[in-house]
């Protein structure tokens, strides 16, 4: 059973319910029925103990986001889909504290995740969302910071103060961009993509922009380069190759006006790439027949910033197709927010070529990767009679793509 309203809630923030979590032992599906029988054994409420254990395996999952800290947290199935992730959330957070800001409005807060980020520099958070059971579940995750909090409500009834720079506030947006009681094929709230379908709308983000200067917008990736205004940095953020969001950046959070993008990884820094670093008009291939001996698989958020260009002017390389963000080049330089790969072979795309190529290398597994091609992969690993990699005997890793706008296949081999 999920969380079902706000009693309960508090029910599991109360004392009780905070040590009932806490007493728990590892998540662990098979045995959540013996355990719900031993908790009500104990004397807890069956509605208390079927919340616990749903925070239970919530909080399972949501380790891969918020690592130690889900085991302090509160969530909702939603919440935790839709909530930042620690990282890129601390990486919201530095903005604002780096601004010297005393007070944030963080509008459309979820659960909480950006409001924990910035209290924990010391930046006190009023938070709003239009959902009460979440709003409550972010008051609660706020606990540790008592100046903190968090209450249902709407972005447009908020009042913000007259004199901003004064007060030194600044607003936290993250429209909503799911129709609520509308659910898809799997169950979860339909997205919306329109800007006049999200909510708050664009029209009131821009209008809070211009009242309060350090104002930043959580948005969908696919954000249109001429959306932003000027002035602002339109930042893409990945995570791990996953590109996560485009937050758009006012004022005195603003850090290089224009596009931007923020490669994370997992056990890496994070790597930034702006305009300054990108060549205006990135040069292309004429042929296959020019590519060089090193590709480089360019991260999705640079890609979708438009600035494959700081690759292709960081290895005097060559995009293999403009838009595809894969680059040639003969230089071999270790770039954070790209990939190398060395190039075995180059070849047009046709899958009886492509087949006895492989035969003739007793090639026995096959890694598939696409850029600008759309291939069943099951069909064409039938086609080639040839399995996944991983396998006995040789492995291979093919790039389907385009080349100088002609289907190609490019055997690689990646650098470790």
């Amino acid at each position: 059973m999920a969380v079902v309203d706000v009693s309960t809630v508090r029910a599991l923030a109360s004392p009780e319910g905070h040590e009932l979590l806490s007493s728990l032992p590892p998540y662990d599906e098979a045995t959540v029925l013996p355990l719900q029988a031993e908790l009500r054994a104990r004397g807890h409420s069956p509605d208390l103990v079927a919340a616990a254990l749903t925070q239970h395996r919530l909080r399972r999952r949501a380790e891969a986001k918020f690592g130690e800290f889900a085991s302090g947290m509160l969530f909702t199935p939603d919440g935790l889909e839709q909530a930042t992730r620690i990282e890129v959330a601390a990486a919201h957070a530095s903005r604002y504290a780096a601004a010297s800001l005393a007070t944030v409005h963080d509008l459309g807060c979820g659960i909480g995740s950006d409001a924990m980020a910035l209290s924990s520099l010391g930046v006190t958070v009023h938070g709003v969302d239009q959902d009460p059971l979440t709003a409550a579940v972010a008051d609660a995750n706020l606990r540790p910071w008592p100046d903190s909090r968090a209450r249902p409500g709407q972005a447009e009834h908020v009042e913000l103060p007259a004199d901003p720079l004064r007060s030194r506030v600044g607003v936290w947006l993250d429209p909503a961009r799911r129709t609520p009681g509308r659910t898809d094929a799997t169950g979860r709230t339909r997205r919306v993509f329109r800007l006049d379908q999200i909510s708050p709308r664009w029209e009131l983000v821009l209008d809070m922009a211009t009242a309060v200067p350090a104002t930043g917008v959580k948005m969908a990736p696919s954000l249109p380069h001429d959306v932003p205004p000027l002035g602002t940095e339109a930042q893409w953020t990945s995570y791990d190759g996953t590109v996560l969001e485009c937050a758009v950046w006012w004022g005195p959070l603003v850090r290089t006006a224009g596009r931007s993008a923020l490669v994370m990884r997992r056990g890496a820094p994070a790597a930034r790439v702006d305009q300054d670093q990108s060549e205006e008009s990135p040069p292309s291939l004429r042929t296959l027949g020019g590519l060089g001996p090193y590709l480089y698989e360019v991260d999705r958020a640079v890609v979708q910033a438009g600035l494959v260009g700081a690759v292709t002017a960081a290895t005097g390389g060559a995009e293999v197709e403009p838009g595809l963000g894969l680059v040639s080049s003969d230089q071999a330089e270790d770039l954070p927010f790209a990939r190398r790969y060395r190039v075995l072979e180059a070849m047009p795309y046709d899958v009886k070529a492509l087949r006895a190529w492989l035969r003739e290398r007793s090639i026995t597994g096959l890694t598939i990767k696409k850029r600008g091609i759309r291939v069943d992969d099951d069909q064409l690993r039938r086609q080639l009679k040839i399995g996944r990699g991983a396998g006995r005997g040789d492995q291979a890793v093919i790039v389907l793509t385009r080349v100088a706008g002609e289907q190609s296949v490019l055997v690689v081999e990646a650098f470790s």
